[in-house]
């Protein structure tokens, strides 16, 4: 980490929509996080009937879900067939879902964070030993 630098953290909260077979989608509000101390990741906790369900992913997976279809494990992102969408798919042992965002606020959210750390500086703000940290102690 570059020294002197402090870090900062980017939130913001957006609507998205639960797809359910045959339905509307449903709302379900989502926090995303952007700290400088993990300049590659996003994290994404959404809030439903039931608890909050945290999700950690690349930055890049969700800049590059902006444009066309990513991702191949856990996190899906890319286009919705209409172009104010993003679609997001979530997969887990315990289930799935796919939920819908507005393009235009999750690339207002990528923005802040450009800000904080450009696209290609994240090696700079990287804080090894505070990484190091959370996987000691269990702290994602």
């Amino acid at each position: 980490m570059t020294m002197g630098v402090e870090h900062s953290v980017t939130r913001a909260t957006i609507v998205f929509g639960l797809r359910t077979f045959g339905a509307r989608p449903s709302p379900l509000k989502v926090d995303l996080e952007y700290d400088t101390r993990d300049p590659y990741a996003v994290t994404t906790a959404y809030h439903t009937g039931h608890g909050t369900v945290r999700w950690m992913f690349g930055r890049d997976l969700l800049a590059d879900g902006l444009l066309t279809q990513v991702g191949d494990g856990d996190v899906r992102v890319g286009p919705a067939s209409h172009p104010a969408l993003v679609l997001f798919e979530l997969n887990a042992p315990d289930g799935s879902a796919v939920l819908e965002a507005p393009a235009h606020e999750l690339a207002t959210f990528l923005n802040r964070t450009y800000e904080q750390v450009p696209p290609g500086a994240e090696s700079e703000r990287f804080d090894f030993d505070h990484e190091l940290g959370k996987l000691a102690f269990g702290n994602f």
